[in-house]
């Protein structure tokens, strides 16, 4: 069955090979970035990339509006789009820590409030997390902003679960550890991961579409490691 899509954060990573893989799998996909560029140049069947910036109401009514316009309905959210800053916590601004909360939990929140009204009643929110956002795991000096931040997005979706169990959509977390992504490059430069951005794409698109219907409300830890 053909499934209507959104990915935010489709220019590169993980979100760029989202994009790519629900697009040739048939289904519709509306591809959020605020470059496009990447995406356009693929020339994807099936594929809209729209040039959104997630912190700003006035893009988020704008891929609302194109929904309305070209979808029966949302049947899958994936809220992939991060941003992280690697410093010090006595070097962090104010600044920093709003871009990264604007970005990794307000953002996602926004637009699952904009689409609620737009999903079927077995639609599937997935956000991407951190396994630094876990309680119990390994963290990392220089991720307090990052790593707080998603954790405030695991526990949003869990809530959101709870709110929404009795009649949709279901709401699940991917805490995943290191992926090889031009973010992790610039968090950690020279740090090779187990996994490519392809890789977990793959792993990612299987579980919004098929494995997620097993769960609800879950943070599930996508780690070689432990904790």
């Amino acid at each position: 069955m053909i499934k209507h899509v959104v990915i935010t954060g489709t220019s590169r990573g993980i979100g760029f090979e989202l994009a790519q893989l629900f697009a040739a799998s048939g289904h519709q996909v509306l591809a959020l970035s605020r470059q496009t560029e990447s995406i356009n140049k693929l020339q994807l069947q099936n594929c809209h990339a729209l040039d959104c910036d997630i912190t700003q109401s006035s893009d988020l009514e704008r891929a609302v509006t194109y929904i309305g316009a070209h979808w029966p309905q949302v049947d899958i959210l994936i809220n992939n789009a991060g941003h992280l800053i690697n410093k010090p916590f006595a070097e962090l601004t104010m600044e920093d820590m709003q871009r990264m909360y604007a970005v990794n939990t307000f953002a996602p929140m926004a637009l699952i409030k904009a689409l609620i009204p737009m999903m079927s009643s077995d639609a599937h929110v997935v956000s991407l997390s951190s396994m630094g956002g876990v309680q119990g795991s390994a963290k990392f000096a220089g991720l307090t902003g990052y790593s707080s931040s998603k954790g405030a997005l695991n526990i949003l979706n869990e809530v959101l679960a709870e709110e929404y169990k009795e009649h949709g959509p279901r709401f699940n977390v991917l805490a995943l550890g290191a992926v090889q992504t031009e973010m992790l490059e610039a968090a950690f430069p020279g740090y090779k991961a187990p996994h490519s951005a392809r890789q977990m794409a793959q792993y990612i698109l299987k579980f919004a579409l098929e494995d997620g219907r097993f769960y609800n409300g879950k943070v599930l830890p996508i780690s070689q490691s432990t904790p």
